[in-house]
């Protein structure tokens, strides 16, 4: 018989990609980590610009309610305690998120949980014959009335999506939390924090140990990789691991536009500012030193564009429609018949997932490997 040189061929240096090596070569299995980008850690990577840690591929807040899975990552390196708290600019005017007591109050005035309920249920009220709302701003009028809507909601979402409200269809807002206390914290989660050095200390810490090739395209290079490892864990695109045989799966893009102002020691006073306005291009704007609460004199902000899907660019939200789910269960029963395959992380599974999600989604696959 054959022997193999890894057991297992981990195609991707991810977030997914490393806590499976890291399992696996905590129990003696010999692994080789492949990744296309110059760089591990997937979108989570950051880029050191003189101590300001920079997260290359969008904002990542760690937060969990799992208390295995933030013990798990505070073995590995040291959080700190921030806490996500956004501010939205519509207007040219500023309002606290998620929607809560501050929020109401900068939109009318109003200083207790009951007038901002009355305040709501009166909006909402206009649109209850809507049995069946026919799309999302149908949907988001019913849930939360007018104000929050057209002004929080609607040309953000519609910048997101790349398509108008009434086009997108109603599912996509199942619920709209209203918290009716003045708390800016985004999270419920009791777990919440940055690794202090940045998310590059993470990855590093779960690949310490195991082999890892940077620049190198599995799909490119199968032939010569494949029988490298008794298994093989892929956490690429699906579609594009079986050469799109039931077509294409759909995803929105990011695009991202960085800046260092060496004049400006402090931008937008917070780490997210969402713009809600359609025709501001960007969704948001990113001061990377907030998250680590830095002394800098200078700053570096990111401006985060969503931006449709094509080959070159990275797929980032998976378009989770009916057409959509039809073909990734395809590709889920194609994948079944790959027995030496495992498929994993968000472009494996055709889903957003939360870093305490992937990392939960992980360890159960290697739980499962060893069971």
């Amino acid at each position: 018989m054959e022997t193999k040189q890894y057991d297992y061929l981990i195609v991707g240096a991810g977030l997914f990609g490393a806590t499976f090596a890291h399992e696996a070569r905590l129990a003696g299995k010999r692994c080789l980590v492949v990744d296309k980008r110059p760089c591990v850690g997937g979108n989570v990577y950051c880029e050191d610009v003189d101590g300001i840690h920079v997260h290359k591929y969008g904002a990542h807040i760690f937060h969990t309610a799992n208390k295995e899975v933030w013990q798990y990552v505070n073995r590995l390196v040291e959080f700190n305690r921030y806490t996500n708290s956004p501010v939205a600019n519509y207007g040219g005017r500023l309002y606290n998120l998620p929607f809560n007591m501050n929020t109401f109050y900068q939109l009318w005035g109003v200083k207790t949980p009951a007038e901002a309920k009355a305040k709501i249920e009166e909006q909402r009220s206009q649109y209850a014959a809507l049995a069946e709302p026919a799309n999302l701003e149908e949907q988001a009028l019913k849930l939360c009335g007018r104000d929050i809507y057209e002004k929080l909601i609607k040309g953000y979402t519609e910048k997101q999506w790349g398509r108008a409200a009434t086009e997108l269809p109603a599912f996509i807002i199942k619920r709209i939390p209203l918290r009716f206390t003045f708390d800016n914290n985004y999270f419920n989660d009791p777990y919440q924090g940055i690794p202090i050095g940045g998310y590059n200390r993470l990855i590093e810490a779960l690949l310490e140990g195991v082999e890892v090739r940077t620049g190198i395209n599995f799909l490119q290079y199968r032939a010569e990789l494949q029988p490298l490892a008794r298994r093989i864990l892929y956490t690429g695109c699906i579609d594009e691991y079986f050469d799109y045989r039931c077509g294409h799966l759909e995803y929105r893009s990011l695009r991202f536009e960085h800046k260092r102002l060496d004049d400006t020691d402090n931008f937008q006073g917070n780490a997210v500012v969402n713009y809600c306005e359609r025709a501001v291009p960007y969704t948001r704007v990113i001061e990377h030193k907030h998250f680590e609460y830095g002394t800098q004199p200078f700053t570096v902000i990111t401006y985060e564009y969503p931006d449709s899907f094509a080959p070159g660019k990275e797929p980032y939200y998976p378009v989770n429609d009916e057409r959509n789910s039809r073909i990734f269960r395809q590709y889920q029963e194609l994948a079944s018949r790959e027995p030496d395959v495992l498929f994993g992380g968000r472009l494996g599974q055709y889903t957003y997932a939360d870093m305490d999600d992937t990392v939960e989604a992980a360890l159960k696959l290697w739980r499962e490997e060893m069971a």
